[in-house]
């Protein structure tokens, strides 16, 4: 489980994903806070523009999105050594192997496919919870509860 007080970026560019994304934690008894962007530009924008500083503990990044998809924006992070080690997780409607491979080979440390419903949503917060665990162990930060 993310530590207390966590920040998590989330970009995604549905509405209603961001709004069941945001419930499904807090019902899950996460206390973050979400800083909600809603394509791939944006994200970029907020992680890595001029006035970048910001340095969440995990991103929560969908791939299919307008503008910038969520490959380039895990290509950028990647690619900068202030973002390469946040841990992101990405959450998409895909169930394609070749996306899965692609989004581990550009750095993510997770890959969980978007439920359609509420309740296979929330009960996918137990698959995100493994991931921050294991992200949070690959990095060499203690997981605090």
């Amino acid at each position: 489980m993310p530590p207390v007080g966590t920040t998590i970026v989330l970009v995604e560019d549905s509405d209603e994903d961001a709004e069941l994304t945001v419930h499904a934690f807090s019902e899950a008894g996460v206390d973050a806070r979400f800083v909600r962007l809603r394509d791939g530009s944006e994200a970029i924008d907020y992680l890595l523009g001029k006035d970048a500083g910001h340095a969440p503990e995990a991103v929560l990044l969908d791939l299919r999105m307008p503008r910038v998809d969520g490959f380039a924006v895990l290509s950028a992070l990647q690619a900068d050594e202030r973002t390469r080690e946040i841990p992101v997780i990405v959450m998409t409607t895909s169930a394609d192997d070749e996306d899965r491979l692609r989004a581990y080979q550009n750095g993510a440390v997770g890959f969980v496919r978007k439920p359609l419903n509420h309740r296979e949503f929330v009960r996918a917060y137990t698959t995100m919870d493994l991931h921050w665990s294991a992200a949070l162990a690959a990095f060499g930060q203690p997981e605090r509860r």
